[in-house]
């Protein structure tokens, strides 16, 4: 597939334009199937998107929201993504909005997987809106070219959704959508902020193999839309 660069000259500029083309995508999702899905990523760059989106005046009530992946911690945790999630972008109007969390009680992940994958599988089969993040190793999601769980996490015939993963270079062991269920997706964004970022995603897709830069996984199997700021 391929990438669709969307370069903006600043990050408000690029938070404004983002917000009203995910709002077009759920308000899509609503007109077509009376309910709209979307899964976002953690990390501190959409911060300032999830401000925007919350105070939308929008049909809240019919979305659902749900994460890319989550750390296995505790949701009031400050490392949890559904604690930042809860806090900035289901507030003010987006508080309507039904989260749907990707932890559940188990000491590991591991055991949570099946359970997990069936929560994600009831939200979508294709998610209206997904958006990723991606971190200066090429990781996306919760798949990191250091962790075990890497072959099985980009494996296109896997059949749950969700994999369990631990990687090597980052806290916490982790719950993270699989490659399959990514791509699905019916609109992709990779939002990224910084020229280090942007030169880490042109390495990867110029350099690299999906194994060694998971986010080339993506790119290569799915039409991905970046939304990029300097």
């Amino acid at each position: 597939m391929s990438v669709m660069f969307n370069k903006y000259t600043n990050a408000d500029n690029l938070n404004t334009s983002f917000a009203n083309k995910i709002l077009a995508k759920l308000r899509r999702g609503i007109e077509d199937n009376g309910v709209a899905t979307m899964a976002v990523s953690g990390g501190s760059t959409p911060k300032p998107l999830f401000d925007l989106l919350a105070n939308k005046s929008f049909d809240w009530t019919n979305v659902i929201v749900t994460l890319v992946d989550e750390r296995w911690v505790d949701s009031q945790h400050a490392d949890s993504n559904e604690k930042l999630v809860k806090e900035n972008l289901l507030v003010e109007q987006a508080a309507a909005a039904k989260f749907v969390s990707l932890t559940a009680d188990y000491d590991s992940p591991y055991d949570a997987e099946n359970e997990i994958s069936q929560r994600i599988d009831d939200i979508a089969d294709e998610f209206d809106v997904l958006v990723l993040g991606m971190g200066e190793d090429g990781h996306t999601a919760s798949l990191f070219p250091c962790s075990e769980q890497i072959d099985a996490g980009l494996d296109l015939e896997r059949e749950l959704s969700a994999i369990a993963t631990q990687p090597t270079t980052a806290s916490h062991l982790r719950m993270s959508m699989s490659l399959a269920k990514i791509i699905k997706a019916k609109n992709i964004y990779l939002h990224l902020v910084g020229d280090k970022k942007l030169a880490v995603l042109e390495d990867a897709l110029a350099n690299y193999d999906a194994k060694q830069k998971p986010i080339k996984a993506v790119c290569d199997e799915a039409q991905v839309s970046l939304m990029w700021a300097p």
